[in-house]
C-alpha cells in the first residue's frame, strides 16, 4: 500500500480573488450576510468616516466576532491569529489583519451596542417566519465569570482575614524591633519594613471592601469582577454569572438573553418575559418556565393576559418524588371561599383565626381546628402532634397561587411544559459545550451582556442554517 505525500515547496495556486476562497455557498457567507443586514443606525455604531487615524471598518469587525464566536474562537488573540491562518477568516474580513489589541479594544469599546444585535436577529428571524413569539420558554444556566472564586469576600472572611494579618504585623514588628538592635541584620530590617508596610496596604483593601459590602445588598463581593456572584454547582463553588435567555417554541430560536447578578432564578421571569416583549415587539399569549421561578410576588408582575405556567415548588417535588406525597399535608385539606374554612380529610373544620402581616409585603391567615376535635382523632400524631389542634397557614393571594398550579395541572398547561427541556436546554447545551462559552472572557455585566447576545445570535444563525439552508437563508438575507 503507498503513502499519500506532498512537499512544503511544491507550488500551490490559491484563487487570485479572495471571493473564490470559500464556496458559493459556504456558511461564512451566512455570517457575511447576516452582518449587512443589520442596521448600524439602530445599534448604535456610526459607520461614517471620522478625522484621524485609520479606522477598521466596524462592520468587518463585528463579522470578525460573530463568526469567531460561532467557532469557539473568543480570544482576541486567537480571533487575530484566525484572521491570518485560516482561509474563511481571511475571506470574511477581505484580508484584513487587526491586531489582537485593535480587536480587544473594539469589543469594550462598543460592547453596549453589540448587545443590541440580538435583537435584530429576532426581528429578522420574525421577518422570515421563524419566530412566532405566541409561546416563550426561560431558563437560567451558571456561566463562570473571568474571576477566581478566592477572590470573593464575606464580612466573616473579611474579619478573619485582619485578625490574622494584625497578628502577623505584631510579629513582624516585634522582629524587627530585635533586629533594630542588631546593625549587622540592615538588609533584613528593611525587607521587615515594607512587609510590614505592605500588610498594611492590604488591610486597607480589606476595610474597602467591607465598607462596599456594607453599603450592597449582596452577601459576597468578589475583588476582580464586583458584579458576578458565588455560586454552588456539581463542580464546586465558583464565581459566575446567571445565564437567563428566552426560546421561541416554534424552532427555538432565542429571544432574549441577559447575565445576572444572582444565584438562583427566583424574581427572575417577569424581567425576562419584559424583554423578549420588548425584542419582539408583542406580548407572548404564553410564558413557561420551571419551579425556580415560582415567586407570587414576581408572576403577579406579569400582564394578566399572559398565560403563565410554572409549577410551584410543591408541586415538582412531589412529581419528583410521589411517595413522598404525605396524605396530611395542606393540598389534601379542601378550603370553601364562600364560608373562608377548611375541611380536612377527615371532615373536620379549621377556621380563621390569626393574621400575621409577614415580610417582603407578604401576608398570611391562620386556620385552626379545635383542640376538642383533633385529640379523638385515629390520625392524631400523623396529621398534628399539636394539642391545641392543627393549623394551616394561607397567604393573602393564596387564589393567585392556586390558579397557578391549575393552569399547570391542566392537560394545555401539561402539554406546553413537557416541551420546555428540549426547547430552552438545548440552547445552553450548544453555547457552553459547541460554543466553548463555559466562561465569559469581559468582566462586568455590560461585557457578559455583550458576549451572550454574540453567543445567542450565533445560536439563531447555526438554527436558522438547520431549519431554511444555507441557499434560501442567503437570499432572504440579502433581500432584507
Amino acid at each position: 500500500m503507498a503513502y499519500t505525500i506532498t512537499g512544503r515547496t511544491q507550488i500551490k495556486m490559491l484563487p487570485p480573488i479572495i471571493d473564490d476562497y470559500v464556496g458559493l455557498y459556504d456558511p461564512v457567507r451566512v455570517y457575511d450576510a447576516f452582518v449587512e443586514a443589520l442596521d448600524f443606525r439602530k445599534l448604535g455604531i456610526s459607520l461614517e468616516p471620522k478625522a484621524g487615524a485609520d479606522e477598521y471598518y466596524p462592520k468587518d469587525m463585528l463579522k470578525l466576532f460573530i463568526y469567531g464566536y460561532s467557532y469557539g474562537i473568543r480570544s482576541s488573540r486567537k480571533l487575530e491569529q484566525a484572521c491570518h491562518h485560516n482561509l474563511s477568516f481571511i475571506w470574511i474580513m477581505g484580508d484584513l489583519k487587526p491586531d489582537y489589541r485593535t480587536i480587544a479594544r473594539f469589543r469594550d469599546r462598543y460592547k453596549e451596542q453589540i448587545k443590541t444585535v440580538l435583537k435584530q436577529s429576532v426581528e429578522l428571524c420574525m421577518k422570515m417566519d421563524l419566530i412566532e413569539g405566541n409561546v416563550l420558554f426561560t431558563d437560567g444556566s451558571k456561566i463562570r465569570a473571568n474571576a477566581s472564586i478566592q477572590n470573593t469576600w464575606t464580612k466573616e472572611r473579611c474579619q478573619k482575614a485582619l485578625e490574622k494579618i494584625h497578628q502577623q504585623i505584631d510579629e513582624l514588628v516585634e522582629t524587627s524591633e530585635r533586629l533594630d538592635q542588631e546593625e549587622e541584620q540592615e538588609a533584613s530590617l528593611i525587607k521587615l519594613k515594607k512587609k510590614v508596610h505592605d500588610k498594611e496596604q492590604f488591610i486597607e483593601q480589606i476595610k474597602e471592601t467591607m465598607r462596599q459590602l456594607e453599603t450592597s445588598s449582596k452577601d459576597s463581593i468578589n475583588t476582580v469582577d464586583p458584579d458576578c456572584v458565588k455560586t454552588h454547582g456539581r463542580q464546586g463553588s465558583h464565581a459566575s454569572y446567571n445565564a437567563q435567555i428566552t426560546v421561541d417554541d416554534k424552532h427555538g430560536l432565542i429571544v432574549a438573553a441577559e447575565s445576572l447578578s444572582h444565584s438562583n432564578d427566583l424574581n427572575q421571569l417577569s424581567a425576562s418575559v419584559t424583554a423578549a416583549s420588548d425584542n419582539l415587539g408583542k406580548k407572548p399569549a404564553v410564558s413557561c418556565s420551571d419551579a425556580g421561578y415560582h415567586s407570587i410576588e414576581d408572576l403577579k408582575k406579569i400582564d394578566p393576559q399572559i398565560t403563565v405556567i410554572v409549577p410551584s415548588k410543591t408541586q415538582a417535588h412531589n412529581e419528583k418524588y410521589p411517595e413522598n406525597d404525605k396524605p396530611f399535608s395542606k393540598e389534601h385539606f379542601k378550603y370553601n371561599p364562600d364560608t373562608d374554612q377548611y375541611t380536612c380529610p377527615e371532615g373536620k373544620i379549621l377556621k380563621r383565626t390569626t393574621q400575621n402581616p409577614g415580610g417582603h409585603g407578604r401576608c398570611w391567615y391562620e386556620y385552626k381546628t379545635e383542640s376538642r376535635d383533633c385529640r379523638p382523632c385515629r390520625h392524631f400524631g400523623v396529621c398534628t402532634v399539636s394539642p391545641t389542634g392543627r393549623s394551616i397557614n394561607r397567604r393573602a393571594d393564596e387564589l393567585f397561587k392556586e390558579q397557578l398550579e391549575m393552569i399547570y395541572q391542566s392537560p394545555a398547561g401539561q402539554e406546553i411544559y413537557k416541551r420546555r427541556k428540549e426547547k430552552v436546554e438545548l440552547p445552553f447545551g450548544h453555547l457552553k459545550r459547541n460554543l466553548n462559552a463555559g466562561q465569559f472572557l469581559l468582566k462586568g455585566r455590560a461585557g457578559t451582556n455583550a458576549e451572550l447576545s454574540i453567543l445567542s445570535t450565533c445560536f439563531n444563525i447555526a438554527r436558522m442554517i438547520t431549519i431554511i439552508g444555507i441557499p434560501q437563508l442567503l437570499l432572504h438575507l440579502r433581500d432584507t
